[in-house]
């Protein structure tokens, strides 16, 4: 026995050539794990050629009172473009624009412009978007001119503290701030094809609650700014704060994450309903295991994902636990023809969020993010009324369907599952 526990240490030592195949094994492992995501995604840009989205469902801008000021939902890019573009052109003294996507079509021309104008009558203009998010943007038109204040959240961020998990979360928010009087957050980023093409909710907001959402964009500023960016961004506090709604940031450089806690929070106190839309859905266990137990508890559970997102390998990852929220009673419904990319949820007739951030490791514990959280049956009734409009755009997929699904789809499900905390 001895002997026995000798020979295990001295294979377990470092160096020994046990441990090295050990090491060698896994990172093949992981490595083919990898070439399959690149295959299936190269793949799915194949098929996905010259499709065009089907038409969906939408409804026009809502207003909603919130205490002294108004929010207002948004389902067509279109209509929220409109919003946005005339809100930039009465600006009188400040801009703050941050998108995640920019692209550099007609409608990102169009904003471009509008900031460019704003700038010309005397209006601060600061923008921000995410540099790895735009790689295929053309240069000319990630170039910007003074006197807009431009900050390019960088590809690489680390430098030397490449150890340093804080500085690799990508900007992933959408926020636009005109003269502390108005505000837009969701998840439209900006570009012709989310104009028309693409499912999603925004909303604006007027009132008290648009300073948290100037302050995020200030923080971000100030955080991230360089020498060349100029002085620091400075905002006045209001004298009066609306306590229906908060704005909830994920700030990976300081290491705060609260809008799982949010989630998981309405989640758990949740009697009656959960709505949930989400275009990427990788939970962690702990998140699946709070819908499990709503739904056991008797809580109409009803989670809408696209059938088929701009991410193959998210909705391959996101089916991992597919099975045990189904056996449970959660309701799953896949949207067909186009796709929804909303973080919405409402619960209970009382508790909203629309945001930027995917129920999944990276927008929970990794990316900058962030979310309205509406505490207002109106509110509420009015994201209900935009989910039972989805769901007619949507099939449900039962239990007996999931487990009759190919072999070969529970082979590849069961092989990139170790991928799935990645993402």
């Amino acid at each position: 026995m001895r002997e026995r526990l000798v020979r295990l240490r001295r294979a377990t030592e470092p160096g020994s050539p046990v441990r090295a195949r050990v090491r060698t094994t896994l990172l093949a492992v992981f490595g083919l794990q990898v070439l399959v995501a690149l295959v299936l995604t190269v793949v799915d840009s194949y098929r996905r050629r010259g499709k065009r989205p089907k038409p969906f469902a939408t409804r026009p801008p809502t207003d909603v009172a919130v205490g002294e000021g108004t929010l207002t939902s948004y389902t067509f890019g279109a209509d929220l473009y409109d919003a946005m573009l005339d809100a930039i052109g009465r600006a009188r003294q400040r801009v703050l624009l941050e998108t995640y996507i920019w692209k550099g079509d007609e409608v990102g021309e169009r904003f471009k412009q509008a900031l460019y104008d704003a700038a010309a009558r005397g209006v601060e203009v600061y923008a921000i978007y995410d540099g790895f998010a735009n790689l295929v943007v053309s240069p000319r038109f990630k170039h910007f001119r003074p006197p807009i204040h431009v900050l390019r959240y960088p590809v690489y961020g680390a430098g030397i503290r490449f150890f340093d998990l804080r500085r690799y979360g990508r900007d992933h928010r959408k926020i636009l701030v005109v003269d502390d009087e108005v505000a837009f957050v969701g998840g439209y980023n900006i570009g012709s094809a989310f104009a028309t093409e693409w499912r999603d909710t925004h909303v604006s907001v007027t009132g008290p609650a648009v300073w948290d959402l100037t302050r995020a964009f200030a923080d971000f500023w100030n955080l991230h700014r360089r020498g060349h960016h100029g002085g620091p961004l400075v905002v006045e506090a209001p004298s009066d704060w609306e306590s229906r709604i908060r704005v909830q940031r994920n700030i990976p450089r300081l290491w705060m994450f609260p809008i799982r806690a949010m989630y998981l929070e309405a989640i758990n106190r949740a009697a009656r309903n959960i709505y949930l839309t989400q275009a990427y859905f990788i939970p962690d266990s702990d998140f699946a295991d709070s819908l499990v137990r709503a739904a056991q508890r008797g809580v109409d559970v009803k989670i809408l994902v696209p059938e088929t997102s701009n991410h193959v390998v998210a909705d391959w990852l996101s089916r991992g636990y597919y099975r045990e929220l189904l056996a449970a009673g959660v309701e799953i419904w896949r949207f067909h023809g186009a796709m929804v990319h909303a973080k919405t949820a409402t619960i209970d007739g009382s508790w909203s969020t629309v945001g930027t951030a995917n129920i999944d490791r990276l927008s929970m514990t990794g990316n900058y993010e962030v979310n309205l959280e509406v505490i207002d049956p109106a509110m509420a009734q009015e994201m209900e009324r935009i989910f039972e409009m989805d769901l007619r755009n949507a099939d449900r997929l039962t239990l007996d369907v999931w487990e009759s699904r190919p072999v070969q789809a529970k082979l590849t499900e069961l092989f990139l599952a170790p991928l799935r905390p990645l993402l």
